[in-house]
């Protein structure tokens, strides 16, 4: 991969931080994703969002992202989505949501950083290169 193609993807990367908003933690998550969601007053529809964000907070788990079909900023509660699509990978979850959802997540967390380690280190001192004999 190209130097400064690998430098973009870094520095996009490092945009999407974890933090805490309040009494929320927020984690980066990337993904397009189908719901299939029941709002607070029971009406189902079916979303396709560009997730950005994993909101934790007191009693509730929203996702958050750009909903597609409406072109603006939305967030999901977890316990109301009944089904999720991956739409990059067909993967189909219909059980356990919230745990799929932080697995995705932390997965992010652990590529970023692994990414970021692998930027900064010397050239000479990356995993699975070997030392030059002199």
């Amino acid at each position: 991969m190209p130097a400064d193609h690998r430098d973009a993807i870094v520095q996009r990367q490092a945009a999407f931080v974890e933090r805490q908003d309040g009494a929320w933690r927020v984690l980066p998550i990337e993904g397009r994703f189908e719901l299939v969601y029941e709002d607070g007053n029971g009406a189902w529809s079916v979303r396709r969002l560009q997730a950005h964000e994993l909101k934790i907070g007191p009693g509730r788990v929203l996702v958050g992202g750009t909903d597609r079909d409406r072109d603006g900023y939305r967030g999901f509660r977890a316990d109301r989505i009944h089904r999720l699509t991956d739409r990059d990978t067909g993967e189909l979850v219909e059980r356990n949501i919230l745990d799929w959802l932080t697995r995705r997540a932390e997965a992010a967390r652990r590529a970023r950083a692994a990414a970021l380690r692998q930027k900064t280190l010397p050239e000479a001192a990356r995993p699975g290169r070997k030392a030059r004999a002199a």
